[in-house]
């Protein structure tokens, strides 16, 4: 079928400010028509969406697909695999593979793995130093001409403020982004859980806020300085969000993500000795909770982004102090991040903004929106499906996450690019032809 309309959905597209009920058609893999209602054309199918949600593809710009180099962990088909089962038409994926993505031709490769998987869109960000190490810039020229779209030393952060200094003028020739991962690892360093009362208690050693936020104010002054184009990943504290908050005022060209966890989790999810918990940064107190979910109310933080990180049972079922960082995100993003709109702190299109348009726009990359002639990037919400986060329902080939095992509302049920399904558990576009 060439053809189909979507019919009574709540269309929330925030580049053009809508949030209605009406109808979409698609068309050779085109949007062809929005509104409220539309004439049904005589080669259509009719998909009926009552009660669910039809938005623009989402974009996670913060992922970790592994490959090359630790396949046993996730492979570029596997991570977009459970991407487009999340909802995500487009994955960034950070530089800190084995080898890391610092040369022309691994991000070659990367991108010819992602078109043999023909699922999510990849856009590879590269690393701004010669193998992550912050001594010597990459090649930024050769790096975007192989199809980089950004830079990060992701993982790690760059310590010489020297270096962050020069990678921030240089972008500047290409104008393209630096993306901070902010850390001063002489606070960090042993550190396992966040420092406070949850670490005094489990006898662990902590990592202290201020080991971002000293980090987050390092990086602003330096794009403050140098005019550039620069983005904090993984907000997780107060202080951070007020750093960029001010920043931000000041007309420093500065946006910032947030992860769906720093929202959902605080320290206390360590108790136990969770291992599934344990992340870079890690989770925080209630109040920087609080304050992260303002920073999306208010502006401050322009995007969330899951940092999807999967590890296996090797880096994770093991001693707390011995376990890997991170957890994996893609397949729980809608529902975390729709607590935020039932609780009333966000709305459901400031939630799909965060999601798709604003990392479009801070990334330049074309997603994010449902304006007549794009290509069909669509995803479609179900905001009341009940679900219990399994081992088996992930698609990742990893499952560290601190949900597993948990209820959660809301899911993706149908995924499309260019029009074409790419996840369709249900077999919602098997409708008979219009006679």
């Amino acid at each position: 079928m060439n053809a189909y309309l979507f019919t009574n959905a709540r269309i929330i597209d925030p580049s053009q400010n809508m949030d209605f009920t009406g109808d979409l058609l698609v068309k050779d893999g085109i949007i062809a028509a929005v509104g409220e209602p539309l004439d049904l054309p005589n080669d259509a199918g009719v998909i009926d969406l009552e009660g669910k949600w039809l938005v623009p593809g989402l974009l996670d710009m913060h992922v970790h697909l592994r490959e090359p180099g630790e396949e046993y962990k996730e492979t570029i088909e596997s991570g977009t695999t459970a991407a487009v089962a999340g909802g995500f038409t487009a994955v960034a994926c950070m530089p800190n593979t084995q080898p890391v993505n610092d040369s022309a031709g691994i991000t070659r490769f990367i991108l010819e793995k992602a078109q043999i998987s023909a699922r999510a869109r990849v856009y590879p960000i590269a690393a701004i130093t010669l193998g992550q190490k912050g001594e010597q810039l990459t090649e930024f020229g050769d790096l975007l001409n192989a199809g980089a779209i950004a830079f990060s030393d992701d993982g790690l952060p760059v310590k010489n403020a020297a270096v962050m200094r020069q990678a921030l003028e240089y972008a500047q020739n290409f104008d393209t982004l630096i993306i901070s991962h902010s850390e001063e690892l002489d606070l960090s360093r042993g550190g396992v859980m966040n420092e406070g009362r949850v670490s005094t208690i489990l006898g662990l050693k902590g990592i202290p806020a201020a080991t971002e936020e000293i980090a987050v104010f390092r990086d602003v002054a330096l794009a403050e300085l140098t005019g550039g184009r620069l983005h904090i990943a993984h907000v997780s504290t107060k202080g951070s969000v007020e750093i960029v908050r001010r920043a931000k005022s000041r007309g420093v060209r500065v946006t910032a993500e947030t992860a769906p966890h720093y929202f959902s989790l605080t320290e206390e999810a360590v108790f136990g000795y969770n291992t599934f918990a344990k992340m870079s940064p890690p989770l925080r107190t209630e109040e920087d909770r609080l304050a992260v979910i303002e920073g999306l109310k208010d502006g401050a933080i322009d995007a969330i982004a899951t940092d999807h990180a999967p590890h296996s049972v090797l880096e994770k079922e093991c001693e707390f102090q011995m376990a890997a960082n991170g957890i994996i995100g893609l397949e729980t993003a809608i529902p975390l991040s729709l607590n935020l709109v039932r609780d009333g702190y966000i709305t459901a299109s400031q939630m799909i903004r965060c999601m798709s348009i604003s990392p479009s726009k801070i990334l330049s990359v074309p997603e994010g929106s449902l304006k007549n002639g794009n290509s069909a990037d669509i995803c479609i919400i179900d905001p009341e499906a009940i679900f219990t986060l399994t081992r088996e329902s992930l698609h990742s080939l990893s499952y560290n996450s601190p949900f597993l095992g948990k209820v959660l509302q809301g899911k993706a049920i149908l995924t499309l690019i260019d029009g074409r399904p790419v996840f369709d558990p249900t077999g919602i576009l098997r409708v008979p032809e219009v006679k």
